[in-house]
């Protein structure tokens, strides 16, 4: 086997890729994980305690951090598969998503659970992020189209 010396740059570059895109997938992984472990939470020990409206808010949290779970590993995996360039640039989304995901979950499952009040101004700001990280996805792909 050769060692990293011996290998190309294109060899190098792909490596670096191939790192980069299963760190996204093993994340989404996790959290994929996670959404499913706090939805059976949800449906099975709040049911009681939480009133329907925040029992709503709760599963609400949980949907969009399963969906963007699945989004992190779907990138992550494009950028193993395609050239650093677009890696790169793919890789600007999950940064957008996983932020998404921070402030639009994490400030539902806060305010859910009685948290300060300024979390719900911090809901919108998760979901802008989620907007920018699936629009900055469809840009940078329709670019790879052209190219």
């Amino acid at each position: 086997m050769a060692d990293s010396s011996s290998l190309s740059n294109s060899q190098k570059n792909s490596g670096l890729s191939s790192k980069r895109g299963l760190r996204w997938v093993s994340l989404g992984a996790a959290l994929a994980g996670l959404s499913v472990m706090l939805g059976a939470f949800g449906a099975h020990s709040l049911k009681a305690q939480l009133t329907e409206k925040k029992l709503a808010t709760f599963h609400t949290a949980t949907d969009y951090l399963g969906y963007h779970a699945l989004a992190l590993m779907a990138i992550g995996i494009l950028i193993c598969i395609l050239n650093e360039k677009i890696g790169l640039k793919l890789q600007r989304s999950s940064y957008w998503i996983s932020s998404g995901i921070l402030l639009f979950s994490g400030s539902l499952y806060g305010l859910v659970f009685d948290g300060p009040r300024f979390l719900g101004p911090i809901t919108p700001l998760g979901g802008l992020c989620f907007m920018i990280g699936w629009f900055t996805m469809a840009l940078t792909l329709l670019k790879v189209k052209k190219e």
